[in-house]
């Protein structure tokens, strides 16, 4: 893994405010966090926001307050809706990697954790987006053989 491409966006995301939280296709969740932007789809309807980082974890996830498990990809869907909204506006306190297979683990005030935790053969399935505005174009970290590479190395 590499821990010195990890630590740059980690550093980026600390204290960084979520955003948005929106759902992908089946149980993905995407997490934008910092100023949000207005996208437009290809056929020009609106499309979700995005935030100078978008952290995407496309199943086998869950969101944990201090003393429970608030939902999950495999939870009743209809009460995601009020879980996401608590988190919305809260602060990043840390992001870390963990596990044998890197999994990412977000801290958010207030006691609320984001954890991602595959769940079926091949790897972990998060990725990190910096669509930061002193970029060119976005970049992005996300694991590949069992290491966190930059799109530079894949």
């Amino acid at each position: 893994m590499s821990s010195a491409i990890f630590a740059t966006y980690r550093s980026a995301l600390l204290s960084q405010p979520l955003s948005a939280v929106w759902r992908g296709h089946g149980s993905a969740i995407f997490l934008e966090f910092g100023r949000l932007i207005p996208r437009t789809r290809h056929d020009g309807t609106p499309g979700n926001p995005q935030g100078a980082y978008t952290v995407m974890i496309e199943w086998s996830w869950r969101i944990e307050d201090e003393g429970s498990i608030l939902c999950g990809s495999w939870s009743d869907e209809e009460n995601w809706g009020d879980v996401f909204t608590a988190l919305i506006g809260r602060e990043v306190r840390d992001i870390t990697i963990f596990g044998r297979l890197p999994e990412l683990s977000i801290a958010l005030a207030g006691g609320y954790y984001v954890a991602s935790f595959m769940t079926a053969d091949g790897q972990p399935a998060w990725t990190i987006f910096d669509n930061s505005i002193e970029r060119p174009k976005p970049g992005y970290i996300s694991v590949r053989e069992g290491s966190v590479l930059a799109d530079t190395d894949v």
